[in-house]
């Protein structure tokens, strides 16, 4: 949308308040584009809260219409009508609209009024559940509100932060790497440069990934025979990207949330560079071989930091709506994010954590395939469109998940395995999809089965029950940590 108005005046309404003096007035678009020396199809944008005029064009609109500026400019819509159409467009703007993953919707002349009024008070309840389930207390509510806030801010950035950017780019360069890999010397280069010195333990507690003695300044992370030298150099620039960006111990989950994001960001932004990634993406682009695949040879990182890397970059610099998902191997979503609309599965507030995948999608379908390690790429029909995607089975040895891009299919083109032939339709969340078992199944099997359920306590670990108990390091034992400190010191 233009910005020639400035913040003076709502677009939406303004083109709303200038179509009825124009009906008023009897007016075409073209009759009244001649009178104000506009043509019609810049009216018509204005009209549809598409394009904000100058303050001077809106004069001339008035004088042609025979009304004032403030006429004009008034605030409030027109007509009950107008107030319908307008509530409809703000309402899909709202963030738990938006968590119901629905396709757009814009209200014409051949929308009733009755439906808009139907629209309008289906998502006053929205509204109204949601504030009551935001009022209850529940463990884990201070985590899903911190995770649904900070992917609505990466969402809302195209998930390209600048300043990130520019932190990575600068320790970089305080110790002369200019090279596209980061090597071991260079990342010990980096943590002398913050005041650390990097040892490799064999008894690191296993609800951590890395341990900082903030006082012998050590960054502490397990030997190469249990963490494997790609996955150390990420939990070392992750690491290091907390002193980077001058982190405290977070106050809170959304804090904690913040920081991991944003630790994570720089790790990638480190190891990946933006001055050379970009390049490789661009020529990668114009030969349709998108890849997760070569970032992760080229900068020998894991594939699930180069996955994410292309959604810092792809869209903010190619224009290229994304999707990335992390999910084990029945389905449940660790991690996700998207910008290009694909239906993520979500509970009634909108959280995603713990969610599970449907059947057919493309990162349930890769642990089915013949070679399960094996990138499995796939076209898969929602009721939100067509997209496409690419999914990588990973292990570090004690875990097995699957790490998926994705895009629309307007865009799949782009990518390495956009010809694939595999193909799948989605109709969740409808439960006839794959949640529910087929009707021959349950006649055999209802009444005549019991199952135990595995417990899930990765998915509600560390989670705060009240502020009071606020983990700094949600997951982490802390006995362990201090102890282990405690030997290491002593040593």
């Amino acid at each position: 949308m233009s910005q020639e108005g400035g913040d003076l005046f709502d677009a939406l309404v303004l083109g709303q308040r200038l179509r009825s003096a124009r009906r008023r007035a009897g007016l075409t678009l073209g009759q009244l584009g001649a009178l104000v020396g506009r043509p019609a199809s810049y009216l018509s944008q204005v009209e549809n809260g598409r394009r904000e005029p100058r303050l001077t064009t809106v004069g001339d609109l008035a004088a042609a219409l025979g009304c004032t500026v403030g006429e004009l400019l008034d605030g409030s819509p027109p007509d009950r009508r107008s107030a319908l159409e307008l509530r409809v467009v703000r309402m899909q703007e709202d963030a738990r609209y938006r968590a119901l993953r629905l396709p757009a919707i814009r209200p014409s002349a051949r929308t009733d009024d009755a439906t808009l009024q139907h629209l309008v008070a289906l998502f006053d309840r929205v509204v109204e559940l949601t504030e009551r389930l935001q009022q209850t207390p529940r463990v884990g509510t201070g985590a899903r509100t911190a995770n649904a806030a900070m992917r609505e801010e990466m969402r809302g950035s195209s998930n390209y932060f600048p300043d990130i950017e520019a932190v990575a780019s600068s320790a970089a360069a305080a110790v002369g790497s200019d090279a596209a890999v980061v090597s071991e010397r260079v990342l010990g280069d980096l943590a002398a440069h913050f005041g650390f010195s990097i040892a490799r333990v064999q008894d690191l507690p296993p609800s951590t990934r890395s341990i900082s003695d903030l006082r012998g300044r050590v960054i502490y992370v397990s030997q190469r025979n249990d963490l494997p030298t790609r996955a150390a150099r990420s939990v070392v620039a992750q690491t290091l990207g907390h002193f980077a960006l001058g982190h405290r111990d977070p106050v809170d989950f959304e804090e904690y949330v913040r920081q991991r994001v944003e630790a994570n960001y720089f790790a990638g932004a480190l190891l990946a560079p933006e001055r050379v990634a970009l390049p490789l993406l661009e020529r990668a682009r114009a030969d349709g071989e998108l890849s997760a695949e070569d970032l992760r040879d080229v900068f020998y990182i894991s594939y699930e930091m180069a996955a994410h890397r292309m959604t810092n970059l792809l869209t903010h610099h190619l224009s290229i709506p994304v999707h990335f998902l992390r999910s084990d191997p029945e389905g449940f979503l660790w991690k996700a994010y998207e910008n290009d609309g694909v239906p993520l599965p979500a509970d009634e507030d909108g959280t995603i954590e713990g969610q599970r995948l449907c059947r057919a999608w493309g990162a349930r379908r890769a642990f089915e395939s013949e070679d399960v390690f094996r990138i499995h790429f796939q076209h898969t029909e929602t009721p939100a469109g067509r997209f496409w995607c690419m999914t990588n089975v990973e292990t570090d040895g004690t875990t097995v998940d699957a790490v998926t891009l994705g895009t629309p299919a307007e865009h799949a083109r782009h990518f390495r395995g956009h010809e694939t032939t595999a193909e799948a339709v989605s109709t969740c969340p409808d439960p006839s999809c794959c949640s529910r078992p087929r009707p021959g199944l349950s006649r055999r099997w209802s009444g005549l089965a019991w199952a135990s359920a595995r417990d899930r306590s990765h998915f509600v670990s560390g989670l705060p029950t009240d502020a009071a108990s606020f983990n700094p390091f949600p997951g982490v034992d802390l006995v362990d940590v201090y102890e282990f400190l405690d030997r290491h010191r002593a040593g």
